[in-house]
């Protein structure tokens, strides 16, 4: 972390749907370079605040800074281009196309042409695809079609396209849901490793807690769409909200 510099905040930030508060003033503070887990029982708001964070849904009330700048009301695209980027608990890939393909036609968007989404030279963008794809372990995987891969890869897949978009802000929502937890652990490790390397930070939703507290520099916790606690992984695994709904009102040591 860079001298705990803010580099995305939330104020206040409500969403109600009838008489339900998904998110409940929420003011968070995420700081440059950390890697910052959400975590919460089912229905505490934690997908809601990262949706109202990239404006796929509006808020009834607050703000959203990134970098100093508001973005509360921006063009979720916009928000992309920015380099606050969002990979989805579904995966949103173009299934009948290759690995190569997938992160080929995220290269042209990132490059601004998106004229000319297939491009007529296969090996267009060569070099840039299989860095993308070799920083995540697929390297091997260029011709491989997208939906026969494993879910694990499809991930990796997944995230591997956010990546080509040079984030400053990577956003997931649980990305080890659906595979093994040694698969879990290296997906987190590889996610890790290449925020430290190129100098991004990570925003992770996240219901395994082996996971989260191996991984996370701080944690938020929501209940009720409510943010009740921020600190570090020794401080919230303390906290007694977090014992009573994750460890039975003990600790995993005991």
């Amino acid at each position: 972390m860079a001298d705990n510099k803010v580099i995305l905040k939330t104020e206040h930030l409500s969403r109600y749907f009838g008489a339900l508060k998904a998110t409940n003033d929420v003011s968070l503070e995420i700081y440059d370079g950390e890697v910052h887990a959400i975590i919460g029982p089912n229905g505490a708001g934690k997908s809601t605040l990262m949706d109202l964070i990239v404006n796929r849904t509006a808020p009834n009330e607050g703000r959203v800074f990134f970098e100093g700048r508001e973005i509360t009301h921006m063009a979720p695209y916009k928000i992309a281009n920015m380099g606050l980027c969002k990979c989805f608990q579904i995966s949103k890939l173009f299934s009948n196309l290759t690995c190569f393909e997938n992160i080929q036609i995220a290269l042209i968007k990132k490059h601004g042409k998106v004229y000319d989404m297939r491009p007529r030279r296969a090996d267009y963008l060569k070099d840039e695809v299989m860095q993308v794809l070799e920083s995540v372990g697929m390297g091997g995987n260029a011709d491989e079609t997208a939906a026969l891969l494993s879910y694990g890869d499809q991930r990796r897949l997944e995230i591997a396209i956010t990546l080509a978009m040079e984030p400053k802000v990577l956003m997931l929502d649980e990305p080890t849901a659906g595979v093994a937890r040694a698969e879990g652990y290296e997906i987190m490790e590889m996610i890790r490793d290449l925020a430290h390397e190129r100098g991004f930070t990570v925003i992770f939703i996240e219901h395994d807690m082996q996971i989260v507290f191996n991984y996370s520099d701080r944690i938020s916790v929501l209940d009720h769409g409510a943010l009740i606690a921020t600190d570090t992984p020794e401080r919230i695994h303390e906290n007694e909200f977090v014992q009573n709904a994750y460890f039975g009102g003990g600790t995993e040591d005991e």
